[in-house]
Order: structure tokens, then sequence, then C-alpha cells
């Protein structure tokens, strides 16, 4: 067999494995030492391709896509720097546990250090950050391509492993590159990886632990990011407990169940008022998921008395160590097992979460008056509407800095659908694994790409222009995705944070910048609204869905205002607990 079919074999039999494991769908950037790869993947009917000439948005587009569809997704690329673009796409699936395949492919072994054209050290390109670097053999002959269905094949297992990430495979090829003919490979039925659902008996002996330690004390739980929710049990856990659930909109259960289990509305208003806080601090925290994001929620878990960390899904939910314990089992199957008890009577702290309740409502209502009398633009608002507005099945993408923080403060919990269905739930999502602002378009366009529902996505300007690039490439042929862009002039986040203080906080931090945003869409061929008052904003966003495709919703926010009106809501948000007793 001649050396290029017996390479278009191997890359062939490696294709088959990641189809045969559910790998859907396929990122491939163009380049000539990738061809077989490409070829072999464009052959295979199972296989969905998306070509992007940047690997960079070619990597955090496949991010988007697998957290959207729950499935792990292939990298393609040709050897040299397009490899390491890769790089920043690989170091957020990985703090975000987000199965992707990266097949890079390389020069022959023999030409590394020999300064050949397009060459570089590839070989555990991404160090830590992927679960296992895997290197087939270099093909030779057909035979060869048995180890590379047994490299894709492991490659699955230690992308779906118990932590689930990205894995390098380095792919070497020698020329010439372009086959004869059809790969003479035989598909083969690649083995199942199994699921661990968690020891039954773990989960029971942990839970009653829990109980007989905690049950009776004022608590609280807090839910960050999470796997999509199947079920009402964490927030049912909170009734039980007659503990307050403050649910990260990122979890999926910033609901309001009624009597199944609700989440605070106004949770981040409340324990950022230190008075409140003090004349109601939690002796136990339940820190479920992620680690928090905002700085308050952080606070509150540093300063109780005992906290207890539940999860086994994300990097080390406790980075300074101080949890009294650890539950490393699934917090939903968990949570389930107390719902399953619910004959059981579990002491609760008497009046505890009515007090919560009371003065969450009241924050509320008094925060919602508020912004309901500003025309100009505030960011708050922007993100309760925004929230509000996204149907039922659809989905929030949200960026880092201010807008992530600004959805957890203001966005109100949704009522789930009467019938119970998951897929019926709004999924809020975004890159938080490693928090950067960087790839997020592409991560955008990613998640709407999978058409698992309506997409809408909420950024700041800085975060929309370090990517829009990615826009170059969509134009008009891209999926159907309403992209919301604050436009505060600059990384305002800086202005709320000690860096307020410095001298250099326009110049260093804040950056404020002079591109046209309008003209930035127009260049893309991309639609794009211009919003200046409050009062319009949900019909241009409303216009924006309904025209399809790509539409960006530019609001403009002045940042000198965006700082009164925060002090203003911490004022009212203070005159109305300040009558708590």
């Amino acid at each position: 067999m001649p050396l290029a079919d017996a390479s278009f074999a191997c890359a062939a039999a490696m294709v088959d494995a990641l189809a045969g494991g559910g790998v859907h769908d396929a990122c491939v950037s163009p380049g000539s030492r990738s061809t077989p790869l490409a070829l072999a993947f464009a052959r295979d009917e199972r296989i969905k391709v998306h070509v992007h000439v940047d690997e960079r948005t070619a990597g955090f587009f496949a991010i988007g896509l697998s957290a959207a569809t729950l499935a792990p997704v292939a990298l393609v690329c040709t050897s040299g720097t397009a490899a390491a673009e890769y790089h920043p796409a690989v170091v957020e699936a990985s703090r975000g546990r987000v199965p992707l395949i990266a097949l890079t492919a390389d020069r022959p072994p023999r030409l590394r250090d020999t300064g050949a054209n397009q060459t570089i050290d590839q070989v555990e390109l991404y160090g830590t950050a992927v679960r296992r670097y895997l290197e087939p053999p270099l093909p030779a002959t057909a035979a060869d391509a048995d180890a590379w269905f047994d490299t894709g094949v492991r490659a699955l297992e230690a992308a779906h492993g118990p932590t689930p990430g990205p894995v390098h495979v380095n792919c070497p090829f020698d020329e010439p590159l372009v086959p004869n003919g059809p790969s003479g490979w035989v598909r083969r039925t690649a083995p199942v990886t199994p699921t661990d659902d968690g020891d039954q008996d773990e989960i029971d002996a942990t839970l009653e632990a829990f109980l007989s330690m905690y049950a009776g004390r004022r608590g609280v739980m807090t839910i960050g990011s999470l796997r999509p929710p199947q079920t009402l049990s964490l927030l049912s856990l909170g009734e039980r407990l007659g503990w307050p659930v403050l649910a990260e909109p990122l979890s999926g259960l910033r609901l309001d169940a009624s009597s199944a289990g609700r989440a605070l509305a106004a949770g981040q208003q409340l324990i950022g008022d230190d008075a409140w806080l003090a004349r109601h601090r939690p002796e136990v925290v339940l820190q479920v998921g992620a680690t928090p994001t905002t700085r308050a929620t952080q606070r509150l878990v540093a300063d109780t008395d005992a906290l207890v960390v539940l999860d086994r899904d994300h990097p080390d939910p406790d980075p300074d160590g101080i949890a009294d314990q650890r539950i490393a089992v699934d917090p939903e199957a968990f949570a389930a097992r107390a719902w399953d008890q619910r004959e059981t009577t579990i002491a609760r702290p008497k009046g505890w979460l009515d007090t919560w309740r009371r003065a969450d409502l009241r924050v509320h209502a008094a925060i919602d008056r508020l912004l309901d009398g500003w025309e100009h633009p505030f960011e708050g608002r922007i993100a309760r509407d925004v929230g509000r507005f996204v149907p039922r099945g659809g989905v929030l993408w949200i960026g880092s800095s201010m807008p992530v923080r600004d959805v957890d403060a203001y966005m109100a919990p949704r009522r789930p659908p009467r019938i119970w269905n998951p897929s019926d739930l709004l999924r809020v999502m975004g890159n938080r694994g490693a928090s950067g602002i960087d790839g997020s378009v592409a991560a955008i366009l990613g998640v709407a790409t999978a058409n698992v529902g309506p997409t809408y996505a909420l950024v700041g300007d800085v975060t929309f222009l370090v990517d829009a690039g990615t826009l170059l490439w969509a134009g008009p042929s891209g999926p159907d995705v309403v992209i919301v862009v604050v436009a505060n002039g600059g990384g305002q986040i800086f202005s709320t944070l000690d860096h307020a203080q410095l001298p250099e906080l326009e110049e260093l931090f804040v950056t404020p910048h002079p591109a046209d945003i309008a003209a930035v869409c127009a260049a893309a061929d991309v639609g794009h609204r211009h919003v200046d008052r409050s009062s319009t904003f949900v019909a241009a966003v409303e216009d924006a869905a309904r025209t399809g495709g790509v539409q960006v919703v530019e609001v403009k926010a002045d940042p000198e205002v965006q700082r009164r009106r925060r002090a203003e809501v911490r004022q009212a948000v203070t005159t109305v607990l300040a009558r708590d007793g």
C-alpha cells in the first residue's frame, strides 16, 4: 500500500474510534500536514465538520459546542504554531472539565530538533492542562491502523474519565499526504466507556453523617456552576434543612419551584450588606459545585463557623483549604437521597428560612422599583431583563468580569415548567473554567451551532472586541444568536475594585477603546442594533431574535452613570434591611 494510503487508513481508524465513541463534531483548520485527518473526518458521515481558518477560534468554538451538547468534540490542525493556538482553549477546557480531543498533525519524529520547516516541539505541548498525551506510531503500512484505532479509544477514555477534560493526540505523518483511494479501513465497534453513577452506600453514609452533624443549625446553601440539573433535588434539600439557597445562575437552579424549593432573588444583595449579615450570620455553609464567583459569596464561605463542600466535578472548590468536611459525590444524587427520605423529619432552625425569604422579597421589590425608574441603560437592569427574556429551553451565555456578576446579582428566579422537563429550563453558560474573556464570541457561536435552544449572550465590549475576528469568518452564514454587548468604554470592573484608587486606572486597567462596534458588525456582515434607552432594550432584542442569523445588540452604558447607579442600589438595599430585625 502506498504511504499516503497507509496514512489515510490510520487517520480513518482514529476517526472510526472517535465517532463510535460519541464524537459527532470536528472543528478542522486548513493545513497540509493534517490532510489525512481532515479527509477522514470529512468522509465519515457520522461526523459534522466545522471549518475554522483560525485555530484559536476553533478551540473555543469547540468548547461551546461540547458544553452545549455534553459530548466530546474533536479538533484538527496542522503542525507548528497552529497547534500552539489551541493552548488557551485547552486550558479553559481543562479547568471547565469540557471533553475535547485535540488532534495535532506533526512532522515525523526524525525531523524534530532539526530546523525542518513548520516544525516545533509538539510533544506534551499543553503540559498538565490535558488529561493525557498520546502519540500513535508514524504510519508506514496499513497494519499501523490498529494502533491508531486503539489510540482513539484511549483518548476517549481519558476525555470521559473521572475528571473529564481535553486530551492531546499528536499525529505524525510523512509525505506524501494525499491518498489515491479509499482508506481501506474496516469499521469496528468502539468499546463503550462506562459511566460512574457513584456508590449508593457511600452517598447514604455521607448524607447520614451530614444530617447528624448539621441539621437544625442555622445554615446557608450556595450553589455554584454545575452540570445541567436533571431534578429539583438540591433546591428541595434547602427546603428540608430550612436553609436559604443562593444559587448562581450558572448552576441552572436560579428557580422558584414553590413547595419544592426556591432560590433567593436578591441573595447577593443580602450577603453584601455587612450590617444585615452580621445580624444573620450562618453557623454553617454548604457549598455545592464550583468555587463561588462573587466576592460576597467567597466572604460568606470564608467567615462561616463550619464549611461543607459538596462536589465531585470541578477543580478544587476549596482552594484555601478551609472546609471542615469534603463530600466528593454527585451533589444531585446526594440531595435526591434526602428527598427520598422526606417522610423522615429533619430538624430545622426555627424562623431562619422565613427571615431570609422576607428580606429577600423586600429587597428584590425595592431594586425592581429602582431599576424600572431609570431610563439611561444600567448594567444591572440589562442583566435582569435578559434573564427574564430568554425563553424556556433557551441558552443564556454570559461573559466574565461584570456580566456574570450582574446576572448573579439581578436575575430573578424563574418558574420551572409545571410538567418537569429539564430541557425546558433556561441554561446559563459561560467560560468559567479559567474565567478569561478570550474566545468568548467563538464559544457563543459554538453553543448556538449546537442547536440546543434559542441562544442569547451578554458580554462586555472588551470581551466582544477581543474576539471580534471570529465574526469575520461567521458572517451572514453564522447560526441564529443574539449577542448583547454592554458598551461601557473598557474594563470597568477595575473601577469597582481596589484599583479604582490608582492614578494609572484608565491607562493600565480600564483601557478605553476607540472601536466602533457598529462598524465591526458591518465589516463582518452581521446584524447590529444600537440601544441608548432602557425602555427600548427588550424590543431591540425581540427584533434581533426574529431577524435570525448573528445579531448584535449594542447597549451604551455611561461608566460614570453605572458607578452612581450601583451606589444607589447599595443604599436602597441598606435602607430596606435596616428596618429588618
